[in-house]
């Protein structure tokens, strides 16, 4: 299968940031096999099972969300200003989550990522194999870790029972062409030390990623100066943690010395960074700033509905560039197109999936946003990438590819409903709606 995408303003994203304004893209099955010029089109035989005219739309490599929780559509708008809405709302009606409820949150959250130009993610929640399935009926591509947490939990009634969980996940999700089984403890203080030290033996068994909430919550911190006088991450390091594949979200309160151990991992340890999440609950501006120069890894996050409250990444890259900027009282500081690449191939590197996704560029995945410009508010545009982080919305996007397949056209998802899939979530929802409303 063929499908050519033309007269685009492409943005490759790569190295170079090489962009064409009126370019093509062949995909050849899943991957990209052309890129050039339309005016080559006239001299460059390219036969093509189908055309697609991309009417001056801006064509992107699909956005990765580094950090959500697919399962938590229920949450979202519940208890919004309350300071403490973990341990009133979360906690508690967690125990209400089904798997049914998961798949189906799933297949919704899938759905509001697919239609605001998102093609890989990474999750961490419970049921995570439903959250497996969900992405391959979705056709998503997804990095997905089922929580380890030292409490019970609704599908373990035994404190950390989520690590067995993660053993069975990741023996029946290896090799997969879409789905990639990571291994997703909480935080490192809601996990006792000892299983801490049994998930770096369990990566290295499986060669399986780890991702973990990491130096987010104040009580964290003051919890490893007070037991262990170390950082979160300085504990970490000493349990073998920054010698595995490592995506940590947040890191919102690091000093210079967790930044340099982050630095001398070499790329191994990557931040998940979800500004939307962190400024909505108060809890500070991660130094991406500082980041970035040590040469760190940097993806951009939406953290779950329940958190961030919206799964795309419009919304992040706008609020990325206001909160940074202010905080640092620099209008210049990062340039639009750095903000898109953090959303990008940022975003691929964050996630370990740079060598297939992220950039457009010959021999990767077509995986593929494409915005259109003819809405109102994208006119005029001078600078693609400005109108990108100032301008566009997730409603401007209007075609998304995965892995060569057309999963969104003219706006709307090619081969599932959003209405039936909403009205699926709440049939789910009844118990957990009835629950919510006595709190």
């Amino acid at each position: 299968m063929k499908t050519l995408i033309k007269n685009v303003h492409l943005l490759s994203m790569d190295k170079q940031f090489s962009e064409i304004k009126k370019g093509y893209v062949l995909i050849e099955d899943h991957l990209i096999a052309k890129i050039g010029s339309v005016s080559e089109l006239d001299s460059v035989t390219i036969s093509a099972d189908k055309v697609i005219d991309g009417r001056n739309g801006i064509l992107i490599p699909g956005m990765v969300n580094t950090h959500t929780h697919a399962g938590m559509i229920p949450f979202r708008s519940l208890g919004d200003d309350v300071p403490d809405r973990l341990r009133r709302f979360l906690f508690p009606l967690e125990q209400f989550m089904t798997k049914e409820l998961v798949k189906a949150s799933s297949d919704y959250a899938i759905a509001e990522m697919l239609l605001s130009g998102v093609t890989s993610f990474c999750d961490m929640y419970y049921f995570e194999d439903e959250v497996a399935k969900s992405c391959k009926e979705m056709g998503i591509r997804a990095l997905v870790g089922e929580t380890i947490i030292d409490m019970p939990t609704c599908d373990s009634p035994q404190p950390s029972g989520g690590y067995d969980y993660c053993e069975m996940f990741l023996k029946k999700w290896q090799n997969d062409p879409l789905v990639t089984p990571i291994i997703a403890p909480h935080a490192p203080n809601t996990n006792t030390p000892e299983v801490l030290k049994k998930i770096v033996v369990l990566s290295e068994k499986y060669n399986a990623p780890i991702t973990m909430h990491v130096s987010e919550m104040t009580y964290e911190i003051t919890e490893f100066q007070e037991k262990y006088n170390q950082t979160p991450i300085e504990f970490l390091q000493s349990l073998g943690y920054f010698e595995r594949e490592f995506i940590l979200a947040h890191c919102i309160l690091v000093n210079d010395h967790d930044l340099k151990i982050l630095e001398e991992s070499k790329g191994k340890a990557r931040v998940a960074h979800c500004i939307g999440a962190n400024t909505k609950s108060a809890k500070g501006i991660a130094p991406v700033k500082k980041m970035i120069e040590r040469n760190i890894i940097v993806g951009l996050g939406t953290d779950g509905p329940s958190s961030g409250n919206t799964l795309d990444l419009f919304s992040q890259m706008r609020l990325f560039a206001n909160s940074h900027k202010t905080y640092h009282q620099d209008r210049a500081l990062f340039p639009a197109r750095e903000i898109v690449r953090l959303a990008t191939i940022g975003g691929a590197e964050t996630l370990g999936l740079a060598k297939q996704v992220g950039s457009i560029e010959i021999g990767k995945k077509a995986d593929l946003t494409l915005i259109e410009t003819e809405s109102v508010n994208m006119f005029p545009i001078f600078d693609p990438y400005s109108a990108i982080v100032y301008s566009a919305n997730a409603s401007n996007v209007e075609s998304v590819w995965v892995n060569g397949e057309q999963l969104v056209r003219d706006k709307k998802m090619v081969y599932h409903k959003l209405d039936k899939i909403r009205e699926s979530l709440y049939r789910e929802m009844r118990e957990f709606v009835i629950e919510a409303k006595k709190r």
